[in-house]
């Protein structure tokens, strides 16, 4: 079955409120760094890196691909802000929020209005625009989060159709971190789907050991994983500067999860 879809304008004028605030930005493609492989005792080095293939058939090597820094200043993000709130009769900012990364922005729509299918439609508007590939997008609950991953499939030809590309996309499961590698490696589209709890447990990292289950496994993306070469998943994955998407996280969680929620993010824009 192939599901049509009509793009609504309140969506595409959603979209492009958000592509707007990075006027001005350079447009960079499939910006390059060399990835930390970890150490592996009783996996030769080569074997791993030739062991396996992304989907879009990319060697797992050295070299991954990540979001380009934002060059716009504080001042010309303000700016650019102020001018499409003005455009929509919205109150002016009079200051920018980046407690956590460059900026954060809030777009509001109604339950059933196609919220989802919008940030997907701006994934690709973002790539096409200015080049960024790299997308988590934090859910508060499990049912939503199979719901977020079922609209990224049925949506995946309908985007191929517009911007002849599909994106790649995976829920994070500590048992399968070896994904971690395939997104940052990869030079397409690639989204993780992500739970809140993952981020909102415990940064104690004597708490982050092997072995344990239910919610303590959450506290995996913190620690040191020997079957993961010695390495946090939380490092990988922060090294490819992805753009964080929360969906109703905040709408649907108490005010101590939210903040540890807010830390977790912080220590991901360290770098």
């Amino acid at each position: 079955m192939k599901f049509n879809f009509k793009t609504q304008q309140y969506q595409t004028e959603a979209v492009e409120a958000v592509v707007k605030v990075f006027n001005g930005q350079p447009h960079y493609d499939k910006a390059s760094y060399i990835r930390d492989l970890g150490v592996y005792e009783s996996l030769p080095q080569i074997a791993y890196n030739l062991s396996s293939v992304a989907e879009d058939n990319e060697l797992i090597g050295d070299m991954g691909y990540r979001n380009e820094s934002i060059e716009l200043t504080d001042a010309q993000l303000l700016e650019n802000i102020r001018t499409i709130q003005s455009e929509n009769n919205i109150r002016v900012s009079d200051k920018l929020i980046n407690d956590f990364g460059r900026c954060s922005l809030d777009i509001e729509m109604e339950t059933g209005t196609g919220k989802t299918y919008v940030y997907i439609k701006t994934m690709f508007e973002l790539n096409k625009r200015y080049g960024w590939s790299k997308f988590i997008v934090v859910v508060p609950s499990i049912a939503i989060r199979e719901g977020v991953n079922k609209t990224f499939q049925i949506t995946a030809e309908h985007f191929m159709e517009q911007y002849g590309k599909k994106a790649r996309f995976f829920i994070y499961n500590s048992s399968r971190l070896n994904e971690l590698d395939n997104f940052s490696s990869s030079s397409g589209i690639n989204v993780m789907i992500i739970n809140t709890q993952a981020f909102a447990t415990s940064l104690n990292e004597e708490k982050n050991k092997e072995g344990r289950t239910g919610d303590a496994a959450a506290r995996i993306i913190y620690s040191e994983r020997d079957e993961f070469g010695s390495r946090r998943p939380i490092d990988v994955v922060s090294a490819n500067r992805p753009i964080i998407i929360l969906d109703e996280a905040t709408s649907s969680i108490d005010t101590r999860t939210e903040i540890r929620i807010q830390k977790a993010f912080a220590s991901m824009m360290e770098r």
